[in-house]
């Protein structure tokens, strides 16, 4: 939009621009680049204020997507929110899933839920009991099949792998993965009923754990893969030698061969 000198010029009290009514300004920001937006928002605090609103966050996502303007019904238990969160699960949609059809809100809404589940701590639920949420209460309850359903998922799960943080934590969250195998939701009509108040259940996901995912409620190949490659590749460093040997075994039992690249600590 303009440097930092000119933005606080025009920020200024005697500014024509400080005058303008507050929906004349949303109206020039949401036709602004969405990437200076966190620049606009940290010139002055009314600016800062403008981006906190309702009206600013309806506004940019009725003219970016004009389609969310239409009502349609919405499965749970993932929370479809306010506009700002439908704002970024559209963009998320369209620039790392590109996706751009009837699914393009709901995934991505099930990719914020999935990497915010991840990365909320090391001891976030088991995958199983996050890729049958997606799975049941997203896309099966949307009316795809089992097999697209399984495909949307695995779509999410891959983008989501491909942007999680390369700290710590998600090195453990990812050697959790690779050593929990596909345990989690025993029975398909239990995972179509799970809901954001029972996925944290302590009792319940214990008990889910115990027991074998079928599909399609299981992670595909694809994603299993990539949870190891992650692990071999981009977090190389962060094992110790027990570590490696317990993951590579377990890469082993489900992989044959296994990358030459993946060998050698």
């Amino acid at each position: 939009m303009t440097d930092d000198a000119d933005a606080n010029s025009i920020a200024t009290t005697d500014s024509p621009f400080s005058k303008l009514p507050d929906h004349l300004l949303i109206e020039i920001f949401v036709r602004v680049p969405h990437s200076e937006w966190a620049q606009i928002s940290s010139v002055s605090k009314l600016w800062a204020d403008l981006f906190r609103q309702e009206s600013l966050w309806r506004t940019a996502l009725f003219g970016t997507f004009p389609s969310a303007s239409r009502t349609k019904r919405w499965p749970g238990p993932i929370p479809r929110g306010l506009s700002k969160r439908r704002f970024a699960a559209l963009c998320i949609s369209k620039h790392i899933l590109t996706s751009d059809g009837e699914m393009d809100e709901i995934m991505g809404h099930a990719y914020l839920f999935l990497k915010e589940q991840l990365q909320l701590s090391t001891m976030a639920p088991s995958s199983g009991i996050l890729h049958g949420t997606i799975i049941g209460n997203q896309f099966i309850a949307c009316g795809k099949s089992r097999d697209a359903a399984h495909d949307l998922a695995s779509q999410i799960w891959l983008a989501v792998l491909d942007n999680l943080e390369e700290n710590h934590n998600t090195f453990l969250l990812l050697k959790r993965f690779a050593q929990e195998g596909d345990k989690g939701i025993s029975n398909p009509r239990l995972s179509v009923r799970l809901s954001s108040d029972t996925i944290l259940n302590d009792r319940l996901s214990e008990e889910l754990k115990l027991v074998f995912l079928p599909y399609p409620y299981s992670r595909s190949i694809k994603v299993q893969w990539r949870v190891f490659e992650k692990l071999f590749t981009d977090f190389r460093d962060c094992f110790n030698g027990v570590d490696y040997y317990d993951v590579l075994a377990c890469a082993k039992t489900k992989f044959q061969p296994i990358p030459s690249a993946w060998l050698g600590y």
